[in-house]
């Protein structure tokens, strides 16, 4: 299945957040500037976002400074 390049980037971004298990304000701001880029948050884009969201509620992700 083929994913648009903010899809691409987001998922990176994500992955990036989830490996080191934090994410900084601004990796946050970026990750919702590239999600918002086009204009549209595709399904893909949404189902990626709600995973972060997710990890960070149940704490397996950090928001760091």
């Amino acid at each position: 299945m083929s994913f648009s390049k903010s899809a691409d980037r987001l998922r990176e971004m994500i992955e990036l957040a989830i490996e080191d298990h934090q994410v900084t304000r601004a990796e946050m701001d970026m990750i919702l500037h590239i999600a918002e880029a086009d204009g549209y948050i595709d399904p893909h884009e949404q189902r990626l976002l709600d995973l972060l969201q997710e990890m960070i509620e149940n704490k397996e992700v950090k928001i760091i400074p």
